[in-house]
């Protein structure tokens, strides 16, 4: 029985704020169990809902300290199995108590050191023996460190294995070398710039992605781009130096879930069968909902985001007024930045027919959407791996996107003389060549439809379900654990 460890900060369906989560709560569903032996861990965060945590199990305690800032700290482990899964959450009041599962960044540092030692430290205690750890993001950065250092001296770890997932490298988990050193307890001499130091701080990625035995992240086009100085936010030459250790394996989505054949949120269910008669009702509800225009004819454009430049709603603004025309609808759904949810709502007001707003996120709302939407807009500055794209396919709406990270990775650009292609895209960063694709689908749209519903068939017919994903993480376990 191979056995692996699943590290990190959130996982669904316990806590979720990102994609991330995702992939720690999906992942491990798609590995045979007679074969593998896969279990999460995660903190146990207050704000989890009652109806899961009323069920965790004590599994035992102990007392432990990181650092002379964490000298000895209460450390409970709790177990729950769900969907044929074993989960372990690290309890500890002091650090998981509150709302959210992360607020002020000093705080989170801290109480994720804490973690990413109690992590190791609880695995003797409740008898798991893990040939491999995957660690992701700047939150598990530390388990890599502390089980190449401190933990080298228990014949218990010795041949443990640990593998660094980065989702977003722009989140590095950066602070002091003294703080740190107080925080972690680890030496000194630890933190040099081919180690943990990162322009005089201390940076927990950083040190997961020197003492890991391999690095992955979410997209194949990502993984090249973080060893450019452009995406590599200060660490593209680490990168570049690991890049024989490293690759992108793209993130699936669940394709039980997002089923325009069976989604319940659908006004109209269809499938890659009849998406042609039924989507254009689900368009008409929707448009009917949102108080816009029914008009089956018009070009319906979606957005489901933060609404932050990383995403390109600065692309946006710039030209709204002119992807606005009396043909095109516009709707969003999404909070971010104060300035951009102003902008959509302004817009609203200003043009009721043609543009609705919805500054939240609602998930119902959402899938609404994706089923009713003509097109998906994504014209991200950067984007690891995206979802939205994928989702977008399987509902039969063709997206929009700007050619970076899993998007360029997903989406096949049309091509109208051999009339191929999956979606529209445009590779430099900069509103008139996104509103001239945007444009260019709109003709295709209203000239020539039959063109455009094949599009949308080829989108569908896809396959980004997390079997794909997971054959090749499990090539990549088996790699590293040698069998």
């Amino acid at each position: 029985m191979k056995k692996i460890l699943f590290a990190a900060s959130e996982c669904v369906p316990f806590i979720k704020t990102g994609g991330l989560a995702d992939v720690c709560g999906t992942l491990p569903k798609m590995f045979d169990k007679e074969e593998w032996d896969i279990r999460v861990v995660i903190p146990n965060y207050s704000c989890i809902p009652e109806e899961y945590r009323s069920q965790f199990e004590y599994v035992t305690h102990f007392y432990m300290g990181t650092g002379p800032y964490i000298p000895y700290k209460y450390v409970g482990v709790l177990k729950y199995e769900f969907d044929g899964i074993t989960y372990y959450f690290i309890d500890n009041e002091e650090y998981f108590t509150g709302f959210f599962p992360y607020g002020n960044i000093r705080f989170d540092i801290e109480k994720f050191c804490f973690f990413d030692k109690a992590v190791l430290s609880m695995l003797p205690l409740i008898g798991f023996q893990p040939d491999l750890i995957h660690c992701h993001d700047w939150q598990t950065g530390l388990i890599p460190v502390y089980l190449n250092t401190e933990f080298q001296g228990d014949m218990f770890f010795w041949g443990m294995r640990s593998i660094m997932t980065i989702h977003n490298l722009r989140f590095q988990g950066v602070w002091d070398v003294e703080t740190m050193v107080g925080l972690t307890g680890l030496p000194w001499d630890l933190f040099t710039p081919d180690k943990l130091e990162y322009r005089e701080d201390a940076n927990m990625l950083k040190g997961g992605l020197v003492y890991a035995d391999y690095i992955t992240t979410v997209s194949e086009t990502y993984a090249q781009e973080i060893q450019t100085p452009a995406y590599g936010e200060g660490l593209d030459g680490l990168l570049a130096a690991r890049h024989f250790d490293m690759q992108g394996i793209l993130n699936g989505i669940d394709y039980d879930h997002f089923d325009p054949d069976t989604d319940p949120s659908l006004f109209v269910n269809y499938d890659v069968g009849t998406f042609r008669k039924e989507k254009p009702k689900n368009k008409r509800k929707m448009q009917e909902m949102l108080g816009l225009a029914v008009d089956g004819k018009k070009y319906m454009i979606g957005l489901v985001s933060r609404l932050t430049d990383q995403k390109g709603v600065d692309l946006i603004d710039d030209c709204f007024e002119q992807i606005i025309d009396d043909h095109t609808q516009f709707v969003v759904i999404g909070t971010g930045e104060e300035r951009y949810e102003n902008m959509f709502k302004y817009f609203a007001w200003k043009y009721p027919d043609r543009v609705s707003a919805n500054i939240c996120y609602d998930d119902d709302l959402a899938q609404k959407l994706y089923a009713s939407a003509d097109a998906f807009l994504m014209p991200s500055r950067f984007e690891p791996c995206g979802l939205t794209q994928m989702i977008s396919f399987r509902y039969g709406t063709v997206p929009i996107v700007r050619e970076t990270g899993g998007l360029k990775d997903t989406v096949i650009p049309f091509n109208e003389f051999e009339n191929s292609g999956t979606g529209f895209s445009f590779s430099d960063y900069n509103s008139n060549d996104m509103l001239y694709v945007i444009n260019y689908s709109k003709a295709i749209y209203f000239d020539k439809k039959r063109a455009w519903n094949q599009i949308a068939e080829r989108g569908m017919k896809q396959d980004f379900s997390w079997h794909v994903s997971a054959a090749k993480y499990r090539n990549l376990y088996d790699y590293l654990i040698g069998s």
